[in-house]
């Protein structure tokens, strides 16, 4: 998945938290316009904190910050959700880098 312009797809459960469209596809990561959707409120709290940490890096903590998103979000590609996904977003931009499917 490195071409342009797929849309992947961030939920929670079944509910649209907001899909990213690839405008730079490479490895390991994958960027895009980010597009919120309805339940995206819910989690971009979750987000910024994970910014914050990167930009003040405080990289002992992250992992322990980032694996609620981990555990409560699903990246779906256009294939299928993946197994494990790395993700950032900021504003309309989103940068990711995922592994497999489950």
């Amino acid at each position: 998945m490195t071409d342009r312009d797929i849309v992947w797809r961030l939920l929670a459960g079944s509910a649209l938290v907001g899909t990213i469209t690839v405008d730079e596809a490479g490895m390991p990561w994958q960027r895009g316009h980010f597009l919120p959707g309805p339940a995206f409120s819910q989690f971009k709290p979750w987000f910024d904190e994970v910014n914050g940490m990167v930009e003040a890096e405080q990289f002992d903590r992250f992992d322990d910050v980032y694996d609620r998103i981990d555990s409560a979000l699903t990246l779906v590609s256009p294939s299928g959700p993946v197994a494990s996904f790395l993700l950032h977003i900021d504003a309309d931009r989103a940068w990711f880098r995922w592994e497999g499917v489950p």
